[in-house]
């Protein structure tokens, strides 16, 4: 007579305490089959999966994929708030969720470095001030009301919070080193950034986080990945990395050019560098050249510029017309 045979869900049972202490232990194998439709769609997406950056040229070169996290990295004063706050911008123009906390700005400071940037220039009327807030208000733009230091385990809880709660699909946090007190605490680092990705995945809100260089030979050399200040787990776990540089030489030259009375040639050189430092799951790195508009303090993908720079906001005259893009 056959010995009765175990039933396999006490069999599995005893295999997780055998291996895991805990009879109800998860080991997360599964099956391919399980991702059949996500591979599916993946596929169906083509390469350009997610958000695109404010710059025509970057479109099909870099994305912003829903679950990830990018560090915008760059040597203080090189742009790196400027052009985080103009990325939220186009999101919302793009009619995406954001919520920005930037932790070493006030929210008016934030606000009215956006305003010049939507209008194109650096005195917006009361009136277009107005309907710029209505108009942040109507894409249930967020921000964060608080600067100075905060915790990074409860930043973590507000991404998920925003993300879960209020539909949020852009996160961006200025900066790193305002959620961990010593640059030297390469442990709170990880610690941070891995909650940080963690909290994107759960979620698929893409986490911008922005962050510091270490001091670099002077200010004309172009920082990478490897500079970031801080342990390297931080460029190691993100998904993407775009470094800010402002051309200083350029600078340089056209004050010199300006003193000896001559004229300087604004599109020979780029005032401004984006660089694609690492990009996990797209297929492109380089560089971008951009030109800076300061009455907006805002950038150009071209040296010329355009007849408006900024966003139309009064409603379309016809049904399903587009708000006018941001030029180049």
């Amino acid at each position: 007579m056959n010995a009765p045979t175990v039933p396999r869900e006490i069999r599995l049972a005893a295999a997780m305490v055998q291996h895991f202490g805990d009879p109800d232990a998860d080991a997360h194998l599964r099956r391919p089959e399980l991702w059949t439709a996500g591979l599916l769609r993946h596929f169906r997406g083509g390469t350009l999966r997610g958000d695109p950056l404010p710059w025509a040229k970057t479109h099909d070169k870099v994305r912003l994929r829903a679950g990830e996290v990018t560090l915008w990295l760059g040597i203080n004063g090189h742009g790196k708030t400027a052009v985080t706050n103009q990325v939220a911008l186009h999101l919302a123009h793009l009619g995406r969720r954001v919520a920005v906390a930037s932790l070493e700005m006030h929210p008016v400071a934030t606000l009215a470095r956006m305003a010049r940037q939507c209008a194109g220039g650096a005195t917006p009327s009361e009136k277009y001030l107005v309907e710029f807030i209505d108009w942040l208000g109507a894409r249930r733009f967020m921000l964060y009301d608080q600067h100075g230091r905060a915790d990074w385990r409860f930043m973590a809880k507000v991404v998920r919070y925003s993300a879960l709660e209020l539909g949020v699909e852009h996160f961006i946090l200025d900066s790193l080193m305002m959620l961990v007190a010593g640059e030297d605490d390469y442990n709170a680092q990880k610690d941070a950034i891995t909650e940080l990705c963690a909290a994107a995945r759960d979620t698929g809100c893409h986490v911008h986080v922005v962050h510091h260089v270490r001091k670099l030979s002077d200010e004309t050399e172009i920082p990478g990945k490897f500079d970031a200040k801080g342990t390297g787990s931080i460029t190691d776990q993100v998904d993407n990395v775009l470094v800010t540089w402002r051309n200083r030489r350029k600078e340089i030259d056209r004050a010199n050019a300006e003193r000896a009375g001559q004229d300087f040639d604004e599109g020979a050189q780029p005032d401004a560098l984006l660089i694609c430092d690492k990009q996990r799951h797209g297929e492109w790195e380089g560089r971008f050249r951009l030109w800076y508009d300061r009455p907006s303090m805002s950038y150009r993908g071209i040296a010329a510029r355009p007849r408006f720079l900024g966003y139309d906001l009064t409603p379309p005259r016809e049904p399903g017309a587009d708000e006018e893009e941001v030029a180049a």
